[in-house]
C-alpha cells in the first residue's frame, strides 16, 4: 500500500466519537496509510497524551437555537470553522476524509465537499445523528455499526454500508485470549462512565453497594470517578469494609475487564460494543439527556439481544440492589448473557474498512 495516500479522520466531542476515530487511525497507520486526526479542543483532551499520532486542532461549534443572538453568533462561528477547515484542506489535501460523527466533523466535511474531496461518515448509534444526517447528501458513503439504523432517508439508503463497531483490536480478541476465573463467591463490579456518569455514579452507587454488603453479598468494586471524588469514595468504601479500587481515566480498560464479571455503564455505542465483544455482562444505564434519546435506543437493542440488562437512572436506588442480589444468588444469569454475547463479534470490521477504502481509492464498484 502506498504510504503517500493521506487520510484525515475528524473527531471531537465525546469519547463515542473520539475513540472509534483513534482506533481507525491506528489501523490505517498499520496498513501504511498516512493517517492523521483532526479534532476540536473537546476531543483533543482524550488523546493529548497519545504518542505516534499526528493531530491537528480546528475550531467547531453546534448551532445554538436558544435565542436570536446565540443562534446568529453560533452560525457565524460555524461559517468561520468551515473557512478554517477549507484553508486547512487546501494545504493538506487528503485523498479521503472520515467524519466520525458529532458537530466537530461538520465543518471539515463541508469544506471537503466544496473542494471535491471524498468523505465517508461513520454512525455507530441506532439512530442517525443530526450532523451525519445533514452530511449524508454530500458523503461518498456512510458506514454504520448496525443495519437496524433508524432515520436514514430512503433516497440515501444506497450509501449505507454495515461494517460493525470500530473498537480496539485488543477488545475484539479479548474473549479469545481470556478465560474467566470462578467468581461464584464474589461479584466483581466495574463502574464506567464519562465525566457526567462518573460524577453521578459516584454519588448514587456507593450507598447501594453498602446495602448489598449488609445483605451478605461479597463485592469487589472497580470504579471510575472524578479526581475530586477520590477521597470521599476511599473513605466511604473503607468505612464500610467494601473491597475497592478507584481510577480516574484509563486507555486500557481491558486490564479491568479481566478482573470483573459485571459492569455498570452508560449506554454509549462504543462501550456497549466493547463489553459485548469482551463477553462481559453489563447493566446499561442510559444518559437521560442524550441527543435523540440515542443511548436509550442503544440500551434497548442490547437488552433485546439478551446481551445485557437495562436500568433507568431514576430506578437505580430502587431496583439495582435486587438485581445484584439475584445475580449473586444465581450465577446462571450471567452465564446466559455471556453465551448470547459469544454469538456476536465485530472481528470483521477492519477487513470491511479495508475493502471500502480500496473500492473508493481505485474507484471500484
Amino acid at each position: 500500500m502506498n504510504k503517500k495516500i493521506k487520510i484525515l479522520i475528524t473527531i471531537g466531542g465525546t469519547g463515542g466519537h473520539v475513540f472509534p476515530g483513534y482506533n481507525l487511525a491506528k489501523h490505517l497507520i498499520e496498513k501504511n496509510y498516512d493517517a492523521r486526526l483532526v479534532s476540536d479542543l473537546r476531543g483533543y483532551r482524550y488523546i493529548e497524551r497519545v504518542e505516534g499520532l499526528q493531530v491537528s486542532l480546528l475550531p467547531s461549534s453546534p448551532i445554538n437555537n436558544k435565542n436570536f443572538i446565540t443562534k446568529s453568533y453560533s452560525t457565524l462561528f460555524v461559517l468561520y470553522s468551515i473557512f478554517r477547515s477549507f484553508l486547512f484542506l487546501i494545504f493538506n489535501r487528503p485523498k479521503i476524509i472520515f467524519g466520525m460523527g458529532g458537530y466537530a466533523s461538520f465543518p471539515v466535511c463541508i469544506a471537503a465537499s466544496l473542494l471535491g474531496i471524498k468523505f465517508i461518515i461513520y454512525e455507530n448509534n441506532l439512530i442517525i445523528g443530526k450532523t451525519n444526517k445533514s452530511l449524508l447528501p454530500f458523503a461518498e458513503k456512510m458506514i454504520v455499526a448496525f443495519k437496524e439504523l433508524e432515520g436514514v432517508p430512503n433516497k440515501y439508503q444506497y450509501k449505507v454500508i454495515e461494517i460493525g463497531n470500530i473498537i480496539k483490536k485488543e477488545i475484539i480478541s479479548f474473549s479469545e485470549n481470556y478465560s474467566k476465573n470462578n467468581f461464584k463467591s464474589k461479584i466483581a463490579i466495574l463502574v464506567l462512565g464519562g465525566s457526567q456518569a462518573a460524577k453521578i455514579f459516584a454519588e448514587i452507587l456507593p450507598e447501594i453497594f453498602k446495602k448489598c454488603s449488609k445483605q451478605g453479598i461479597n463485592l469487589k468494586i472497580y470504579q471510575h470517578c472524578l479526581s475530586t471524588q477520590n477521597d470521599n469514595l476511599k473513605k466511604f468504601y473503607e468505612k464500610n469494609n467494601i473491597d475497592y479500587e478507584i481510577f480516574n481515566f484509563s486507555n486500557n480498560l481491558e486490564n479491568y475487564f479481566s478482573k470483573t464479571n459485571l459492569v455498570i455503564t452508560r449506554s454509549g455505542s462504543s462501550v456497549l460494543a466493547e463489553l459485548t465483544n469482551a463477553n462481559l455482562p453489563f447493566i446499561s444505564v442510559p444518559l437521560p439527556t442524550s441527543a435523540e434519546n440515542h443511548q436509550h435506543k442503544n440500551a434497548i437493542y442490547y437488552q433485546n439481544k439478551n446481551f445485557s440488562f437495562l436500568m433507568e437512572e431514576k430506578d437505580l436506588k430502587i431496583k439495582l440492589l435486587y438485581l445484584i442480589k439475584e445475580i449473586y444468588e444465581n450465577g446462571e444469569i450471567l452465564d446466559k448473557l455471556i453465551h448470547n454475547q459469544r454469538q456476536y463479534s465485530d472481528k470483521n470490521v477492519y477487513k470491511n474498512i479495508n475493502q471500502i477504502l480500496e473500492n473508493i481509492i481505485y474507484e471500484k464498484n
